[in-house]
């Protein structure tokens, strides 16, 4: 027998709003544990969006593709076996970032993953303890893109707290800066509108610290190019690697004020890669926000989102089972949380979920090919179908849809929650119809067939708790395809239990399976 591999070239791409960063790693699958092998970064400001529309511009896509061409020939030269690619603030934003992502599959080949601001920190935070051990004790992450800020609290295990504020670099500098040098007038401006914006996630992480000191992490492109100013003014030279670099408040105040009065001939001559036309804001960021924090210094990660994508997919995988082991769970946790949060009966949601299940799997291969990722889709969507019930019963699978779109579930990519949402949405009533926005929301076209050909099973399991009692113990599927029937043979908990309201509500519910699979539905109770 063949030994498996215990070295796996994988390659992650960060989409940002100011830059497209790119690391291809060797994963030692024996550790576990990641070496970066080579890195490619390009400055495409995919931010700099069209002002009346909002729109990403022909010119800003183009610059993303050229980059994107050239990220994927970096990493097949290296035989990546697997390219993991997320986009975040600039494409979250725009009218036509879907649109976009649609164009890069199309025209690369390159599947691109939307993630929320919430899961864009949670994987932040990933990066950072791969770099760093937090030894128990809080720390603050801080992390400046061009288009949003993270704050993340965490001890090394759960984040006590994830947060992304619309504050970037880039969108920042579009937005106040007119004038160079800077005036006061536009400097004041700007710093009003920073503190503002980041007041209430640094309360809240103030007050989840509580008289605990703040031990402040800081890591981007922005805080990066702050940290070598600093270095090479006081050291005379930039030091390789910059990880664990400390720099002080009273520093990166006096960073500010030099960069404050700068024109962009100088600024540029400071910093690299175009870094000088937004240097400006981003340290004011970095400033304001040690200020709201009373962080009095800032330890700085090279580690960062595309780290931490290296090793979410390492989770995935089921290669991690060290102090990273708490994350193979997020998902679960978070739709727990989002259950309790809008009063879901667990114990109901949860007997929907085994049963809805039970039909994936013994499905499996048979009426359907889907995998362990959209397995978990399904139970999660099984768990969550009724939380609508919390806004009110009429209608409630489409407050279902409407709370899960918004519940900022963990784990997952925003088109994976626009599966689950769409998943619970169709659990009754009418199926998917494309004149339905929620439906029309479904770009994914593998994400748009999965949910539809797993709506059948998920409204069958439904029907099959509909007294919500746990009726039935178990299930058995047999699938006669000569005969075009769907044998489902069904087990009561209680055995003189006759399931009339079950199999009554299955009558009602089986149109979406025979007509989707052209199979007719034969109940089957075992007495």
């Amino acid at each position: 027998m063949t030994e498996p591999a215990t070295e796996r070239i994988i390659a992650a791409i960060d989409i940002g709003t100011n830059s497209i960063h790119m690391v291809v790693v060797k994963v030692d699958t024996s550790l576990p544990s990641f070496n970066v092998i080579s890195t490619e970064k390009a400055t495409v400001r995919l931010g700099e969006r069209c002002a009346k529309t909002g729109m990403l511009t022909p010119e800003a896509m183009e610059r993303s593709l050229n980059a994107l061409a050239r990220c994927l020939e970096i990493s097949r030269s290296f035989n990546a076996e697997e390219i993991i690619s997320v986009a975040t603030s600039a494409m979250r934003e725009a009218p036509n970032g879907q649109e976009f992502i649609a164009e890069i599959e199309e025209k690369l080949g390159l599947t691109v993953d939307l993630i929320s601001g919430s899961e864009e920190a949670r994987r932040i935070y990933l990066g950072v303890l791969s770099a760093l051990e937090l030894n128990n004790q809080a720390h603050v992450i801080i992390d400046i893109g061009g288009g949003s800020t993270e704050l993340i609290l965490g001890n090394g295990h759960d984040p006590d707290y994830l947060s992304s504020t619309k504050v970037g670099a880039v969108r920042l500098s579009d937005l106040y800066i007119t004038t160079d040098p800077i005036s006061d007038r536009e400097f004041e401006k700007l710093q009003t509108y920073i503190r503002g914006m980041l007041e209430r996630p640094t309360d809240e992480i103030k007050n989840s610290l509580g008289q605990e000191p703040v031990r402040l992490i800081g890591t981007s492109g922005s805080i990066e190019a702050v940290v070598m100013i600093h270095a090479k003014q006081t050291l005379g030279s930039i030091p390789e690697p910059l990880q664990g670099y400390e720099i002080s408040f009273n520093d990166v105040e006096n960073v500010v004020w030099q960069l404050r009065q700068m024109n962009l001939a100088q600024r540029n001559a400071l910093v690299k890669e175009k870094r000088g036309e937004i240097i400006l804001s981003g340290a004011l960021i970095l400033l304001e926000a040690m200020r709201l924090l009373n962080a009095h210094k800032l330890v700085f990660c090279q580690r960062s989102l595309r780290e931490g994508l290296i090793v979410n997919w390492m989770i995935e995988q089921g290669l991690i089972a060290d102090r990273l082991q708490y994350q193979g769970s997020i998902c679960d946790r978070s739709v727990i949380k989002l259950a309790q949060k809008y009063g879901v009966d667990l114990d109901y949601g949860k007997q929907v979920a085994r049963l809805a299940l039970s039909l994936f799997d013994q499905t499996q291969g048979i009426l359907h090919l889907w995998g362990e990722q959209e397995r978990g889709l399904l139970k999660a969507a099984a768990i969550l179908h009724n939380s609508g019930c919390y806004i009110g019963h009429t209608s409630h699978h489409k407050h279902s849809y409407y709370l899960i779109r918004n519940g900022e579930l963990l784990g997952y990519t925003e088109a994976q929650i626009e599966a689950i949402a769409n998943l619970a949405r169709y659990h009754r009533r009418s199926e998917p119809k494309k004149k339905h926005e929620n439906y029309r929301k479904l770009t994914n076209k593998r994400y748009r067939q999965f949910v539809d050909e797993i709506i059948p099973l998920l409204r069958l399991a439904v029907a099959l708790d509909r007294r919500q009692i746990g009726a039935v113990k178990d299930l058995k599927v047999r699938i006669d395809f000569k005969n075009k029937q769907f044998h489902l043979e069904i087990i009561p908990t209680q055995a003189d239990d006759p399931c009339t309201l079950e199999l009554w509500s299955l009558d009602y519910k089986k149109e979406a399976l025979e007509s989707k699979y052209q199979l007719t539905l034969v109940t089957h109770l075992r007495n």
